[in-house]
């Protein structure tokens, strides 16, 4: 059978137990991380989907997010998280939000303002006031690109502040011209110097973290001398003298992030425990701006039935072979799967 994690791992215990009771006085601290990627984002969105669905999404002690992560993050804390995944196929695959053609014209491939300004206000609305109420904080890894490092963001003095932190982590650099504003400092996505916000949650003192992963699983990364990483540095060093270099170690660390949670998923030893849920080898890929909404939503519904495998403690042989066998709410909005 193949497994990528532990039977009986201690995080889902903790989670299962909480869930089961309804609280979370158990003297423990378990945070969530949620990694981003772009459009990627719909993977960790439709995790987050089965934990609301299975009752173990008001478990954490605190949520930490990284660019689309931290959007699907945010959303969280109203319910119905899947009405955000939504997003992914029903807005954000449109030219109207990725558009590489404007690269011609000196624009953006990404239209953060179609973002924040029409989905967030107006056609999936987002509340900030439920993360600015809750106790439980929602921390915003984000770039601070003069100081060279990142920081985790949750003292949140306004909705204004709350916005201007998401719309900051998912700054993506080349994607988006220039940087953006984060009190009073130049700001890119978070993943530049950290590419997975689960050191945040340890550095804060998690006990137990649940990563939702939306790279595949495995020590594998993508070759950090290839041509479009050269490029990318290029580009962060014409922004700030040193910015491509530490995209490049990070890039390194994060291989070797990758063992790790590997390692802590199979044979978890002593706390912290970690548990990584990240896309098997052999789930259909998808980009950071992908634009086929089938490929979305298939890509949301292996993610989705993973998490159900974890719970149930299921072989995942039948979801290698395609057999699927829940019915997440998404599936029943207005966007269509091709397969």
């Amino acid at each position: 059978m193949e497994r990528f994690w532990a039977q009986q791992h201690p995080v889902l215990e903790v989670l299962l137990d909480r869930g089961n009771r309804g609280d979370r006085a158990d003297g423990h601290r378990v945070g969530l991380a949620i990694q981003g990627g772009g459009m990627r984002g719909v993977i960790s969105g439709a995790m987050l989907t089965a934990l609301e669905d299975l009752g173990l999404a008001t478990s954490f002690d605190a949520i930490y997010g990284t660019s689309s992560g931290a959007m699907n993050g945010a959303y969280l804390y109203q319910g119905g998280v899947s009405r955000g995944l939504s997003v992914y196929w029903d807005h954000l695959h449109s030219r109207d939000f990725i558009d590489l053609r404007r690269l011609l014209t000196g624009g953006s491939v990404l239209d953060m303002a179609s973002v924040f300004d029409v989905v967030m206000r107006d056609l999936v609305p987002f509340h900030p006031e439920t993360v600015l109420r809750a106790d439980v904080p929602l921390h915003v890894v984000i770039t601070l690109v003069d100081e060279l490092r990142s920081a985790a963001f949750s003292d949140f003095e306004s909705a204004a502040d709350l916005l201007a932190a998401l719309r900051a982590s998912s700054w993506l650099p080349v994607a988006v011209r220039g940087t953006a504003l984060f009190r009073g400092q130049r700001a890119l996505d978070g993943f530049v110097l950290t590419v997975h916000p689960f050191h945040f949650a340890l550095a804060d003192g998690c006990t137990h973290v649940l990563s939702l992963s939306t790279r595949p699983v495995g020590p594998r990364g993508d070759p950090s001398n290839s041509i479009g990483a050269r490029l990318l540095d290029w580009r962060l060093d014409q922004i700030r003298a040193g910015l491509g270099a530490g995209r490049a170690k990070a890039a390194t660390q994060y291989r070797k992030d990758r063992l790790t949670l590997l390692r802590s998923s199979i044979a978890p030893s002593r706390t912290p425990y970690l548990l990584d849920l990240a896309p098997p080898p052999w789930m259909p890929r998808i980009g950071s701006l992908e634009l086929d909404p089938g490929k979305l939503m298939l890509a949301a519904r292996y993610a989705y039935e993973l998490v159900v495998h974890l719970v149930e403690d299921e072989s995942l042989d039948g979801l290698r072979n395609r057999r699927f066998r829940s019915v997440p709410r998404f599936f029943l909005t207005r966007g269509s799967p091709t397969a």
